[in-house]
């Protein structure tokens, strides 16, 4: 891990497990921006606080639009994405910008790891690990972090 703090959006419509994230993203030592439910919620609050990285669900309580808020995220405020989702066939080849995706259910030591693997080739601008198991690569995200190892 990084000595950075990581601003986090968490974008998730289960009230339960936002607030799981939010407890682990704090653990990890990194400070939580805002939570959103819906596609509106979470654009304005990506606009409003430019956060570093997005915890994006696939489907939100506006209904499946994760998709379309990970994209315009990426885009609009330069935060690294992360998909958690049930449904990783709603994810385009190209994941919408996003880094990655972590399967759900995910256990709190996959996302752990998940996150603090994003964090470090933030960081460092390229992978030193493999990344974890828990977690799905984009490709273009593979492609930019470009070999690991120092």
């Amino acid at each position: 891990m990084s000595d950075r703090r990581l601003r986090v959006l968490i974008v998730e419509d289960e009230v339960l497990v936002a607030a799981e994230l939010a407890w682990l993203v704090e653990d990890l030592g990194h400070e939580v921006v805002g939570e959103a439910a819906t596609s509106a919620d979470a654009l304005r609050l990506a606009g409003d606080t430019r956060p570093d990285l997005a915890l994006v669900d696939i489907h939100l309580y506006d209904g499946p639009t994760g998709v379309e808020v990970a994209r315009r995220i990426a885009a609009e405020s330069g935060a690294t994405v992360l998909f958690m989702t049930a449904n990783q066939k709603r994810v385009p080849p190209d994941f919408a910008g996003a880094a990655g995706l972590v399967p759900k259910p995910y256990s709190i030591h996959g996302m752990q790891e998940a996150i603090a693997f994003v964090e470090q080739c933030m960081a460092e601008g390229r992978a030193m690990a493999e990344p974890p198991h828990s977690l799905k690569v984009a490709p273009a995200f593979t492609e930019r972090l470009g070999s690991r190892g120092p």
